[in-house]
């Protein structure tokens, strides 16, 4: 099972490798119902958190379980994490204080997102074009899911380095076999 099930999770010391790993289940059951790839998503998901060592914590210090920097706004019924963040207000960053939503798993963090890129109007133009790591990012970005202006090539990069690091680790499979 995924480390950090539980409500007193410490945040995750993980290499890149096992982040990937770790969380693949759960990016591949979500891109069951999103059609977006695992990849692309455990990607994302590495980069809202820093690779799990970023992770947004409740108050006691425990995990959000918020893998992908979902905020919670007002229709958002669930329990929430109140966090200073970095947002970019008229091309300048700002550190702000913002509610995000709080999940009691990471699981349950990739069904909510993929309950978003799927559901809400705002990311359908996402879930289309999707099918490149740069058509996905700039989608992502176009239609305002991050407010950093390089968040598209940032995302781009780390999605890029994901399937580099399965790729790798494919090949070590395979000569192991």
């Amino acid at each position: 099972g995924a480390p950090g099930r539980g409500a007193a999770a410490k945040p995750q010391k993980l290499s890149h490798d096992e982040f990937l790993r770790v969380h693949q289940q759960s990016a591949r059951a979500a891109e069951e119902q999103t059609g977006i790839p695992a990849t692309f998503m455990v990607a994302q998901a590495a980069h809202e958190s820093g690779w799990g060592k970023h992770e947004i914590r409740n108050t006691d210090g425990t995990s959000s379980f918020n893998l992908f920097g979902i905020k919670a706004g007002s229709s958002w019924k669930g329990k929430t994490a109140q966090v200073t963040t970095t947002e970019f207000i008229n091309g300048h960053p700002q550190k702000v204080v913002a509610k995000f939503r709080a999940y009691a798993s990471y699981e349950e963090s990739f069904r909510d997102y993929a309950r978003l890129m799927k559901d809400n109007p705002r990311y359908a133009n996402v879930v289309s074009a999707g099918n490149t790591a740069e058509g996905f990012a700039k989608g992502l970005q176009r239609a305002g899911y991050a407010t950093d202006p390089a968040y598209a090539e940032k995302l781009t990069r780390v999605i890029n380095t994901s399937l580099r690091l399965q790729r790798a680790t494919a090949r070590t499979q395979e000569n192991m076999a």
